[in-house]
């Protein structure tokens, strides 16, 4: 894994009163719909004060496109009943070209690596 190809997605969700036990019952399914993209680095779901986070990374662009492509069907039924309140994406400056026309209509706020550490 290298900071140079890693694209990192950060939404978070604030469920409608009322639903965030409706929400958590559906993450298994993200998950389970996840976990065969060959692209997938990590995928998981944290949950703070009635706001759900999803932690995930893919390799590239690409990869990170191919997963919204995969979940766009269930990301819409949890849209249903929950707000994005904020959504980051966070990678090398060419990875996030290949994803701004895709996403255009979202409200991303880009994170262009810098410099980062790679093992």
């Amino acid at each position: 894994m290298s900071p140079h190809t890693t694209v990192s997605i950060h939404p978070y969700f604030e469920p409608h009163e009322g639903k965030l036990a409706e929400f958590i019952a559906g993450m298994p399914a993200f998950v389970e719909r996840t976990r065969s993209e060959e692209a997938v680095l990590f995928y998981d779901f944290t949950v703070c004060d009635g706001i759900v986070f999803c932690r995930e990374a893919y390799v590239g662009g690409e990869g990170a496109l191919a997963h919204l492509q995969n979940v766009g069907d269930l990301l819409e039924k949890a849209l249903g009943i929950a707000e994005l309140v904020r959504l980051e994406v966070h990678g090398a400056a060419p990875e996030l070209d290949k994803m701004r026309e895709a996403l255009k209509e979202l409200p991303v706020s880009w994170f262009v690596l810098e410099t980062g550490l790679e093992k």
